[in-house]
């Protein structure tokens, strides 16, 4: 494998009132299309940044067709930090571009719900993925020594880090 460094970055917003609107129209048949069972019943605003998420990775990757949306998966990790498990057609994306790693930032204010992902080649480590493509185990966020900023830390499990 080549040299490690970014493959790709993605960002997207979504307005968690019209979201929520597009999701009561589409109904369950929506849910299961967007979301793994485990995400759909969640809070609005979490769904909303999840939703980013999954078009932020879709970016990161270079959006090519085909990608399903349940082929991602959005988790919080033990100290609150999201993580994507990826499967399927995102795994296999993944693997094509050799990502080793991919990083999430959620956040929702104001009634907007942001993501930021960053897919990375891993310098000197082959690309943490399955060899089959089906399937990418979970990638868990390294354990952080605390809070980064004086707020709160989220404990709400509608919240949607």
């Amino acid at each position: 494998m080549g040299g490690g460094g970014v493959v790709g970055v993605g960002v997207d917003v979504v307005g968690v009132e019209r979201f929520t609107a597009v999701l009561d129209r589409g109904g369950a048949a929506l849910r299961a299309r967007l979301f793994d069972p485990d995400e759909a019943d969640l809070p609005a605003r979490s769904l909303a940044a999840r939703f980013a998420a999954k078009e932020a990775l879709a970016k990161a990757l270079g959006a090519p067709p085909g990608m399903r949306w349940r082929d991602a998966r959005v988790h919080r990790g033990e100290h609150g930090a999201p993580w994507v498990e990826m499967r399927g057609t995102v795994a296999e994306r993944a693997a094509a571009l050799g990502v080793g790693a991919v990083h999430v930032s959620l956040s929702h204010d104001a009634g907007i719900a942001t993501a930021f992902v960053v897919a990375e080649r891993v310098l000197g480590a082959p690309p943490r993925l399955p060899t089959t493509p089906d399937v990418l185990p979970p990638q868990p966020a390294p354990p952080r020594p605390g809070p980064t900023h004086p707020g709160p830390t989220h404990p709400d499990p509608t919240h949607p880090s």
